[in-house]
């Protein structure tokens, strides 16, 4: 990858690794549905506004079809999914399963995605860094409730996220950056709202300031920036390689519950950690060179 496309990467992978944490504050307050519901407007608040400020034309309406997939498996569906499981398991081990992303990812997409197929580097990356989810998950959390069902909840988000890089890459490639960012967080908004005021009832907002700047963190910084980020690196590098930056997600996940939770650094965290990013290096770094390599025998035929 570019340097540019690297410094993305690690930026995504920081946002989004933050909010496993800033998620598990404002469910004490709230529900997971009015969480969500306030995450998502104020992204679409500041995504709207960069349309404005920018001037970018309202998408036609030919694509909303795919807005509409985009914005139920990329944003409603795992953004609930996550928030309810992080009320049985901890954010750190929640931000740990998300790293299961790129291997749903790497089993989907070359059905779908030509120059996007199954290699050895990609292969042993993959295995490298599941290695260290392995060890990390391996740090149980003993006696709390719904503990099974909370990790398998966080599973079924992670594979959510793949659907939706795999779907983005497949059908939305000549769209802007922008537009796919505005398209989906519209259409998540239209549908988030009506279905947590039917569950939420009575619906409260909420009160304390520590939840009001969970949800605006994660809305403006992880939700829009982030987004934009997500589909400019997806057209550059593809949905696999996109997708790996999940495995950032426990470093800072665990690195924030340890700082701001109290959670013991062990030698999970660290061989764990070590192989992950490992992974991550591994497959990129193998990718660039095999580029090269056929690029010089172009050259020479």
């Amino acid at each position: 990858m570019s340097l540019k496309s690297w410094l993305k990467f690690i930026a995504l992978g920081i946002l989004w690794g933050s909010s496993f944490f800033w998620i598990k504050i404002g469910i004490q307050e709230v529900s997971p549905f009015t969480l969500v519901a306030f995450r998502i407007l104020f992204a679409f608040i500041g995504l709207t506004g960069m349309m404005v400020v920018f001037r970018i034309p309202f998408p036609p309406r030919r694509w909303w079809g795919h807005f509409l997939v985009m914005g139920l498996f990329n944003l409603v569906v795992p953004f609930i999914l996550v928030a309810w499981s992080e009320q049985h398991i901890p954010s750190g081990l929640a931000s740990i399963l998300n790293s299961t992303v790129p291997l749903f990812t790497i089993l989907l997409a070359p059905f779908f995605i030509p120059d996007d197929r199954w290699s050895l580097p990609k292969l042993f990356g993959l295995l490298v860094g599941f290695i260290g989810v392995v060890i990390l998950m391996s740090d149980r959390v003993e006696g709390a409730s719904n503990y099974t069902l909370g990790i398998i909840t966080m599973l079924f988000g992670a594979f959510s996220y793949a659907v939706a890089a795999v779907y983005g890459r497949w059908k939305m490639r000549e769209l802007s950056t922008e537009i796919q960012a505005f398209g989906q967080m519209l259409m998540a908004v239209l549908i988030i709202w009506p279905v947590t005021l039917a569950v939420d009832v009575p619906f409260v907002l909420p009160h304390l300031p520590m939840t009001w700047l969970a949800a605006l963190w994660m809305g403006f910084l992880g939700s829009a920036v982030g987004t934009l980020m997500f589909f400019s690196l997806l057209s550059e590098v593809g949905p696999t390689r996109t997708t790996l930056t999940s495995y950032i997600f426990p470093l800072v996940g665990v690195l924030l519950g340890t700082l701001a939770l109290d959670e013991a650094v062990t030698w999970r965290l660290l061989a764990g950690g070590g192989l992950i990013i490992s992974g991550v290096v591994i497959v990129n770094t193998r990718l660039t060179l095999a580029k090269g390599l056929a690029k010089m025998a172009e050259r020479i035929q």
